[in-house]
């Protein structure tokens, strides 16, 4: 009777605070929260930034990018957390030391009577041996064979997948340097070019209204006229076209560097460095990118990784050998002894586990095969890359070359034209569109100079070599683009326009 008195309550409680639990509604985020969280994030993302006070310089800009890229802070985070991962792992292979402390109670004494196996009579009264109210600990240490083998493979495991998320950020450090390279040059000549281009919209359209002008009053024929005004319009339009990508670039640049919107950026005008000649054998460039590819490097740590999962398989066959000891205390009064430490051995062995052996074999047989596979068909890949990216950027210095020698003759045109140009309104046409096609030769000198690094920046990403130092956060701006102008000079030197046994790549084409 007096269970069901105590066990009604109970039960009557636990279904109303069940009941008040379910009611509760989702807790929906508010404006104020939105705005806190927006607040957050964009002192997260420009708060640390060193502000920008002169013109930034291609070494500067690598420099910013690399430290305050939010996708390479992202690849920094998670190789901090793969790290902290297998620190903690390896904590696992540890013994087992557990401390327990309670309090035990009952309404009642425990305690009974005993009969006789044999004869199955009372022999005892009724007795206890053990108190309503005691206190209990103990301590106790255990090891498992069986763990610690699991937990020596996965610490090697987390080991590997450190290894995997420095080659990631290895990647992403790489790629950041090529998009930086491509949108430095691009955003270098739009900042030379823009004032000129809108200059020449500005007279081009005030050239074209006079047209129009004298159209309508009739000093010039219709034709002529017409003709002009289309001349003009396909100037406009493509100087539009061109202006348009000048911007992209700077707005490239910009979100590259994760600079705050709004922020000035000037860039370091200097005379632009002459474009480097490849000298080194395209074997030993293959050579370089099959050893420094992140991709390939990260592929093999994979593998071994994989292989660990087989291993963990594997030990689960083996027999599991449990070592205990424990020390116990226990207040009860009626024990002849309170302290006694008491310690174990066992050995087990899971027979059915052995089933799972030829399978184990054949996923390992298969796992090895396919990693071999996909490392093998990256490293073709790797391979293509760095032909593809030898073979484009010798198009793109001739480009080069070619675009310097249009940019010398629309320049003798221009000034061929402004030589001859008088009050007619023909000449002032033949002016602007000399101008025009200067500009625009202009632009293609530009674009194809940033095409060219561009494509020296994918064959050096496609080579896989590393340009930054190891420590980057404890840097600063100028110290860091130091530290790259040094590395990637003394790698183009030795790796990139170097020869090798005295054969220059130009001779084994």
């Amino acid at each position: 009777m007096m269970p069901r008195l105590v066990l009604r309550p109970l039960t009557l409680a636990s279904t109303l605070l069940l009941g008040a639990c379910s009611a509760l509604p989702p807790e929906v985020y508010t404006q104020q929260d939105k705005q806190e969280r927006i607040r957050q994030d964009r002192k997260l993302m420009y708060g640390q930034q060193e502000p920008v006070t002169h013109p930034i310089t291609f070494y500067e800009a690598a420099a910013r990018a690399l430290k305050y890229n939010l996708d390479y802070r992202l690849k920094l985070m998670e190789g901090a957390l793969a790290s902290d991962l297998h620190d903690l792992s390896s904590y696992e292979m540890l013994p087992r030391v557990v401390a327990s402390a309670g309090y035990a109670s009952r309404s009642n004494d425990s305690g009974g009577t005993s009969i006789g196996i044999e004869d199955r009579e009372e022999s005892l009264r009724a007795s206890t041996s053990q108190e309503r109210y005691r206190d209990l600990s103990g301590l106790g240490l255990s090891w498992s064979l069986l763990d610690f083998g699991v937990a020596y493979y996965r610490s090697q495991q987390k080991g590997d997948q450190v290894m995997m998320a420095e080659e990631r950020r290895r990647k992403v450090s790489q790629n950041v340097l090529q998009d930086v390279r491509s949108a430095y040059w691009r955003a270098l000549g739009a900042q030379r070019l823009l004032p000129q281009v809108d200059k020449l919209l500005t007279r081009t359209q005030l050239a074209l209204d006079s047209a129009r002008q004298a159209e309508t009053q009739g000093l010039m024929p219709r034709q002529e006229a017409l003709a002009y005004q289309r001349a003009l319009l396909d100037s406009v339009s493509l100087l539009n076209q061109r202006r348009q990508d000048l911007e992209f670039a700077r707005a490239e640049l910009a979100a590259l560097m994760s600079l705050p919107p709004g922020s000035e950026m000037v860039l370091a005008d200097e005379p632009e460095p002459g474009l480097p000649v490849l000298t080194q054998r395209i074997d030993n460039l293959e050579q370089m990118a099959l050893e420094n590819r992140p991709e390939i490097m990260e592929e093999w740590y994979r593998k071994r990784a994989n292989q660990q999962d087989i291993r963990i398989a594997k030990a689960e066959l083996w027999p599991n050998v449990g070592l205990n000891w424990g020390y116990n205390y226990d207040s009860n009064k009626y024990l002849y002894n309170n302290h006694w430490s008491e310690a174990g051995l066992q050995v087990s062995l899971n027979l059915l586990k052995f089933l799972q052996l030829p399978a184990i074999w054949g996923m390992e047989e298969s796992q090895e095969a396919t990693d071999d596979a996909r490392r093998v068909a990256l490293s073709m890949a790797v391979l293509t890359q760095v032909r593809v990216g030898v073979l484009r950027y010798n198009l793109a210095s001739q480009e080069v070359a070619f675009a310097d020698e249009s940019l010398r003759v629309d320049e003798s045109l221009l000034s061929y034209a402004q030589a001859a140009s008088s009050s007619r309104q023909g000449s002032e046409l033949e002016v602007i569109r000399a101008e025009g096609r200067y500009l625009l030769s202009r632009y293609q000198r530009e674009a194809a100079y940033s095409q060219a690094q561009a494509a020296w920046g994918r064959l050096y990403n496609s080579i896989g070599l590393d340009v930054q130092p190891d420590e980057i956060a404890q840097n600063d701006i100028k110290t860091l683009a130091h530290a790259i102008k040094v590395t990637m000079q003394r790698q183009e030197a030795q790796q990139l326009m170097g020869t090798h046994r005295g054969v220059p790549y130009a001779l084994v084409r």
